[in-house]
């Protein structure tokens, strides 16, 4: 085969290869992830001889609870699940009946197939209600107020404990106080503000859960943080290429039209 021929194979092989990879590496940067908050500190370090600044960002910690069924719960119980946190109380007459009604909204929102009379899809999202007022609002006081907004157990949990150690989880891991355009008392949690985190339990978004385009905003952040990777897990791209065998045999045909094509061609040139 002379070099003519050897480079139509190469090029043969490597378009549509070509075109595979630019159109899965455009694919993967065309969604607008949610951005990461609360970094923890930032580690320069020289990588191929450049320097470069790694942040290491904010992992929440683990918090001990028990919900509105009387259960210990911790939030690391739901690995792999997307969470959404609040603060409210039950005695509460002002913005927390509102709050709690849209998230319950958004539970709503999760549907099995977006057929309200489908089961909500609770391998999704883990709603977490924090109350703020853990010395009246007991288990029983959080399953009744659950009951009355239609709170489905299964994947909402309303958390009572430790009044320090809500307070102190509320401050120094979610730090709801941080990028907050209305005061937060430290003595009396009592904000507005939806808290989104990850899978990792890194802080994602800061929402306000009395407006409705936040709320919406909210709902679109969880769908695109599913569809965010793994980046610890090794790239599988060249597996998916060798599983793609629609794609080999287009470059099979291409190959044999033009081994065909080329001897043709040496025949009529003698």
């Amino acid at each position: 085969m002379n070099r003519k021929a050897i480079l139509g194979l190469m090029i043969a092989l490597g378009i549509p290869i070509t075109c595979y990879l630019i159109l899965r590496t455009a694919s993967e940067h065309a969604v607008d992830m949610p951005r990461k908050y609360l970094i923890d500190t930032v580690i320069t370090k020289v990588v191929k001889g450049k320097v470069v600044d790694d942040s290491i960002w904010h992992k929440t910690a683990n918090i001990h609870m028990r919900n509105q069924l009387g259960d210990s719960v911790s939030l690391y119980d739901k690995e792999g699940k997307i969470l959404v946190v609040d603060f409210f109380f039950t005695s509460c007459r002002s913005i927390c009946p509102r709050l709690t009604r849209n998230m319950a909204k958004l539970q709503q929102s999760f549907k099995k197939g977006g057929n309200v009379r489908n089961k909500i899809d609770t391998s999704i999202v883990q709603f977490i209600s924090f109350t703020v007022d853990p010395e009246n609002d007991s288990v029983q006081v959080l399953k009744d107020y659950a009951d009355r907004f239609g709170v489905n157990h299964d994947n909402w949990w309303m958390l009572t404990g430790s009044k320090d150690s809500i307070y102190k989880f509320a401050f120094e891991e979610l730090r709801v106080d941080k990028f907050s355009e209305e005061p937060i008392s430290p003595d009396f949690v009592h904000t507005n503000r939806f808290v989104l985190l990850d899978k990792e339990r890194i802080v994602r978004g800061y929402y306000n859960g009395l407006d409705s385009s936040d709320m919406m905003k909210l709902s679109r952040d969880i769908g695109t943080l599913l569809l965010e990777k793994d980046k610890s897990k090794k790239n599988k791209i060249f597996r998916d290429i060798i599983d793609l065998s629609w794609l080999w045999l287009i470059i099979v045909l291409a190959i044999t039209f033009f081994v065909f094509y080329m001897s043709n061609r040496r025949k009529i040139n003698g």
